[in-house]
């Protein structure tokens, strides 16, 4: 039996490294936004299990703060990979424009979630009677928000960017057209 030599001559053999342009309709980046802000499981657990609180305040259900936070980072992503493309042509494939959101969302959430844990370490020092109450308020809150809740935000923050940079990478774009090479010499610039 002979063997077939696999031959990779283009890395476009591999799913999701085809070339990609934005798409020409100018709904499409609103609508890939809007679908990336929708993700699955926030929109099904809120019309399973409805918050009981829907106003900013005290006691707000975390579901509603996360696609609070979505409508911000989204349309915020898709600016910063606008920008990027126009800059140096990069992310070009699908594959890249996914791996930015993902690599984007995971910073963003592990940035906020530091931003909470050190906001209540604040709250627990200010709130406490004395020297030792504080240190160990800051201590609980450290453990709590720090190391417990980090790899949680990170792990849903990642996941909300794979959803959106999903949306964004389908429905934002369509594939390139292929270069045309210039055999001839017929395409460049004349003198």
């Amino acid at each position: 039996m002979a063997r077939r030599a696999i031959r990779l001559d283009s890395i476009e053999h591999l799913p999701g490294q085809t070339r990609v342009a934005w798409r020409r309709t100018r709904l499409a980046i609103p609508l890939a936004a809007l679908a990336g802000i929708a993700w699955p499981p926030i929109i099904a657990t809120l019309l399973i299990w409805p918050p009981e609180n829907w106003m900013p305040g005290r006691d707000i259900d975390w579901r509603i703060v996360l696609l609070v936070l979505g409508c911000v980072a989204v349309p915020a992503g898709l600016m910063v990979i606008r920008r990027e493309r126009d800059r140096r042509g990069r992310p070009g494939t699908r594959l890249g424009i996914v791996w930015r959101f993902m690599l984007y969302g995971g910073l963003l959430a592990a940035a906020l979630q530091t931003l909470v844990a050190l906001l209540m370490v604040v709250i627990g020092l200010v709130s406490s009677s004395d020297l030792l109450q504080g240190i160990g308020a800051t201590e609980t809150t450290l453990l709590i928000y720090g190391v417990g809740g980090l790899p949680i935000a990170v792990l849903v923050g990642v996941s909300y960017a794979l959803w959106a940079g999903l949306c964004a990478a389908f429905i934002a774009f369509v594939p390139a057209p292929e270069k045309v090479r210039d055999r001839l010499g017929l395409m460049g610039e004349t003198g």
